[in-house]
């Protein structure tokens, strides 16, 4: 029944609940691990090398220099309502990736479709947090984002049998239409209304707004602070099942 002993519990069973995290860096989390307190909490795990592991940050270490993002924090949150349950993080975000690189039957797609399989033989998946678009802002990724973004969640729902489960969709920061000298994330804000409409469009689908977040000194990722609020904002999103 995707019940597994907690550390903590004398050798009670507790279910695991467990959210995909997919998309790209600021999903992944690039805010700097010491300008934040950690969160520390033996009911929040994550997937590592097929097992659940206590969570520590990063949780999805895509690249060196991967650092706070917005899972920990929504952890956090969703601990808070079920102090009696497990949660568990399946960490597949990919800096710098695509809609094309996510695509059905590519290397990041197929890898999260693993990894959520994986976990399902020890948890029930109750949601996916997606969070990407600074790669596809360039005026012809723009043009056709819903119609890709539609083709991968649909498929990854299938593939995974998810069709109940919430999708969370987070818009782009506020701040990057200023970030390049050659206006390369100039339509940002577009991204972030394709992301909007296709919550609005689609069953079990939910928006949640990145508005008044802060950056990095490279004003492309979210400071460590922003990534906290952010993930209380998706939170909120999942119990509400509205886009906020």
């Amino acid at each position: 029944e995707n019940r597994v002993k907690s550390g903590n519990d004398k050798g009670l069973l507790s279910m695991v609940h467990s959210f995909l995290l997919i998309g790209q860096s600021n999903m992944a989390g690039r805010g700097l691990l010491n300008e934040v307190p950690p969160i520390r909490d033996e009911g929040i795990k994550m997937l590592r090398n097929g097992r659940w592991q206590v969570m520590a940050e990063p949780i999805n270490y895509d690249r060196p220099f991967s650092g706070i993002g917005p899972a920990a924090s929504f952890a956090r949150a969703w601990r808070g309502t079920h102090p009696g349950d497990e949660i568990g993080l399946i960490p597949c975000a990919d800096g710098g990736s695509s809609l094309d690189e996510w695509a059905p039957g590519g290397a990041l797609f197929d890898h999260a479709v693993m990894q959520a399989k994986l976990a399902q033989r020890l948890s029930q998946i109750d949601g996916i947090l997606w969070h990407q678009g600074e790669t596809d802002c360039p005026d012809e990724c723009v043009a056709v984002y819903e119609e890709k973004l539609e083709r991968i969640m649909a498929t990854l729902r299938a593939e995974l049998g998810l069709s109940d489960a919430p999708l969370l969709v987070g818009g782009l920061g506020d701040y990057l239409p200023a970030c390049s000298v050659h206006d390369y994330y100039a339509n940002a804000p577009k991204i972030t209304e394709h992301l909007r409409h296709f919550a609005d469009t689609h069953g079990n689908c939910f928006f949640v707004t990145a508005a008044g977040l802060s950056c990095n000194p490279d004003m492309l990722h979210f400071n460590a602070s922003s990534p906290r609020i952010f993930g209380f904002r998706y939170f909120a999103a999942f119990t509400k099942r509205q886009s906020i």
